[in-house]
């Protein structure tokens, strides 16, 4: 398998990131002895335990030279592992086969027809969309997702019987690179990630890379709009893809029937008549068009297309309708950069019309909050009220003056609080009637359960 047929053993540094659990399962069904190290546990990483993989929480390089051997081991590791962690730079001294968790996804993916969606916001939506229908078809398909599928509770699809394979091109740390897809979509390519790529530009060009990756007879859809270069002389196919603009890909005709969207979905080749998708928020229709575009490319038909886009469920953390009633309202949203605020207020505002919607919004990184404060602050006052959590670091250092401040003192609403995250329970009991959205790619959706239990008490007193 993937060149490395020594190997007997595979060991995750960082095994509760979503891309490395997938890597985890994936290969704990092919038969290799799978283990990990992370520095939390979480749901996440209790399931690969409930899967039989041995995963353990600290650092132990004592640990390592007792269960791993060098020489039929694979090491797997991401980037956010410090280079200063003890069982890392065992690994490293020891002189094991050590790859990035990209490099190991590129290997996989290149043994079969892969499907790519890249985007620096929507890509996880879309592969995972992809990947259902995909799956639900004649086609059928293995998935590396970005996120916990409603549909599958997974984020890891297999089918040993299929040619096809999806996978989420993550622009982090320029990860995507590993990736040669026969067919691909980028959704998007706002500025993000400042602090790896430095510059804009930077950016775009490592998109640009990236599209020129495609191999030949392939195709590239891309959101219309986007400013993607194309070679004139190449075997790629390149379409657009739009919401309801006129592209290639887009839909018309979109309504909004019980929560529910229902449109015609136009195509290269023609139209695809009464498209209903029960999953909720405008975005999720635009997200359709794409996910579709390739699954269309791939060879579904119009009718499983239809079939598969009526049962999909959609990803845990995305527009996730956590809790309703009379009263409240409770979503919890993976959103973190303006961009994504804003098609999730959006989508609130466009399904809820009417209701008093309430934001809770946790920062993600020091650098983004640095890089984006203005942007942050102008989308959030599209709430009717706005309580702030204190930035959650992730991989990053404090940074002198960088505070979620920096975002509060621009909001214009002045319907706002500034809370600590360990605070927030109690203020829960305050909250309003109406739509209650919970935002943020940290930790605050460990305060969803509780939020949750807490708008149950104050309905019944």
């Amino acid at each position: 398998m993937i060149g490395l047929t020594h190997i007997k053993q595979v060991y995750f540094l960082g095994i509760g990131g979503i891309g490395m659990s997938a890597l985890a399962r994936y290969f704990k069904h092919a038969g290799y002895a799978v283990s990990g190290y992370d520095r939390t546990e979480t749901k996440l990483t209790q399931t690969l335990q409930a899967e039989g993989i041995d995963v353990h929480y600290e650092d132990q390089p004592d640990w390592l030279a007792d269960h791993l051997q060098k020489e039929v081991c694979l090491v797997v590791y991401t980037p956010a592992v410090p280079a200063d962690l003890g069982e890392r730079t065992f690994i490293e001294t020891h002189g094991f086969v050590m790859k990035k968790r990209s490099e190991v996804l590129g290997m996989i993916c290149h043994e079969l027809q892969c499907c790519a969606v890249a985007g620096t916001h929507g890509k996880t939506s879309v592969s995972t969309m992809l990947a259902h229908i995909l799956h639900s078809s004649e086609l059928g398909c293995t998935a590396f997702m970005g996120g916990i599928s409603k549909n599958y509770q997974s984020n890891l699809l297999l089918d040993g019987q299929s040619d096809w394979v999806v996978a989420e091109a993550d622009e982090f740390d320029r990860s995507f690179l590993q990736l040669f897809p026969n067919l691909a979509v980028i959704t998007s390519m706002d500025a993000d990630h400042l602090d790896i790529y430095g510059t804009e530009q930077a950016l775009v060009d490592s998109f640009n890379a990236f599209a020129g990756q495609v191999k030949d007879g392939g195709a590239l859809v891309v959101k219309k709009g986007l400013v993607v270069d194309q070679q004139p002389d190449s075997a790629v196919r390149y379409y657009t893809y739009s919401l309801n603009e006129k592209a290639d890909f887009y839909a018309e005709n979109i309504e909004l029937v019980d929560e529910a969207y229902q449109f015609d979905l136009v195509h290269p080749k023609g139209k695809i008549e009464g498209v209903h998708l029960n999953y909720p928020g405008l975005m999720n229709v635009e997200n359709a068009v794409a996910a579709s575009s390739l699954a269309l490319l791939a060879g579904v038909t119009s009718e499983e297309l239809m079939i598969a886009l009526a049962a999909y469920q959609g990803v845990k953390r995305r527009f996730d309708i956590q809790y309703r009633s009379k009263r409240f309202i409770l979503i919890d949203d993976y959103a973190h950069h303006p961009a994504e605020l804003k098609a999730t207020i959006a989508s609130v505002r466009d399904m809820f019309a009417g209701r008093k919607v309430t934001g809770i919004f946790q920062p993600h990184l020091f650098s983004r909050t640095r890089d984006f404060a203005d942007d942050f602050a102008r989308e959030l006052d599209q709430l009717d009220e706005i309580i702030l959590l204190d930035i959650y670091p992730a991989r990053e250092k404090p940074m002198e003056g960088v505070r979620s401040a920096l975002i509060f003192d621009q909001l214009k609403n002045e319907n706002k609080q500034l809370v600590t995250k360990a605070a927030f329970p109690a203020w829960a009991e305050k909250l309003d009637d109406g739509v209650i959205l919970m935002m943020g790619a940290g930790n605050i959706d460990t305060l969803v359960e509780p939020v949750k239990a807490i708008l149950k008490e104050v309905e019944h007193v």
